[in-house]
């Protein structure tokens, strides 16, 4: 029974993410980017934080800042790369 809580809990945290991010339009492609990588950060390390540890929180939050770390740095390669096309 202490499983499901868990699981219960963990699929609360990722709908009332889901939900929050629903409302995120009219963003620039920059802001996307970072946006949708913080987005699989999150739900990698929660997924290697449970698994590893058991405590999916705190992989969330790792997984979140280096996920939105590297959609920004994707971001800046994009905009290098379209300079360079003009």
């Amino acid at each position: 029974m202490h499983t499901i809580a868990k699981s219960s809990r963990l699929l609360v945290a990722a709908l009332c993410a889901t939900g929050l991010l629903s409302g995120c339009a009219n963003m620039s492609s920059g802001e996307q980017r970072t946006l949708s990588g913080a987005a699989i950060g999150t739900a990698a390390g929660a997924a290697v934080g449970a698994l590893a540890t058991g405590q999916p929180l705190h992989g969330m939050a790792i997984g979140a800042a280096a996920g939105s770390v590297g959609g920004w740095l994707y971001n800046r390669h994009e905009q290098k790369e379209a300079e360079k096309s003009y």
